[in-house]
C-alpha cells in the first residue's frame, strides 16, 4: 500500500529492509558545480527545502559530487530536520595525484562511509551504495 503525503508525493519501499521513500527523489549533483560552477549554497538549500516540503524525501548524493562539497551541502539542509528524509550517497570513485580510479576495497569503502557521515553530519546513511563496480575484486568482497 503506498502512502502519500498533503501534497500527493506518493511512497514506496525500497528493498525488503524496511526502507520507504517518496517515489521521486531529488538527484544533488548539480548543485555542487559537477555541471559548470556551483550554485550558491542558499539558492541550494532553499530548493531542498522545498522539496522535501513538497513531499519529497530521497535525496541522492555522492562523495564525488564537488567533490566532497555536495555531502556538506545536504548536511547543512537537512539540520533539524533529519527525520524528513532519507540520505543515499555512494562510494567507488576516488581521485588519486589527479587521475580518477576505482576502488571497492573494505578499507577504502570504510573510510570512504566515514568520511560521508561526517560531512553529512548524520549517525546513519539510509542508502549507501556503490558509484562504481571495482572490477579487479568480487563484489562480495567490497560489499
Amino acid at each position: 500500500m503506498e502512502v502519500t503525503t498533503p501534497f500527493d508525493v506518493p511512497r514506496i519501499k525500497l528493498g525488503s529492509q524496511g526502507l520507504e521513500v517518496s517515489r521521486i527523489g531529488l538527484g544533488c549533483m548539480s548543485m555542487s558545480g559537477n555541471y559548470g560552477p556551483p550554485k550558491p549554497e542558499a539558492e541550494m538549500i532553499k530548493l531542498l527545502h522545498h522539496a522535501i516540503d513538497t513531499g519529497v524525501t530521497l535525496l541522492d548524493t555522492s562523495d564525488v559530487y564537488g567533490p566532497l562539497t555536495n555531502e556538506i551541502l545536504i548536511g547543512k539542509a537537512i539540520k533539524g530536520i533529519r527525520e524528513k528524509v532519507q540520505i543515499a550517497t555512494k562510494f567507488g570513485i576516488r581521485f588519486e595525484d589527479g587521475n580518477r580510479g576505482i576502488c571497492g576495497e573494505p578499507a577504502y569503502v570504510r573510510a570512504c562511509c566515514e568520511a560521508s557521515l561526517k560531512r553529512l553530519d548524520i549517525d546513519c546513511i539510509d542508502l549507501y551504495y556503490v558509484h562504481r563496480i571495482d572490477t579487479q575484486l568480487p563484489i562480495e568482497v567490497t560489499v
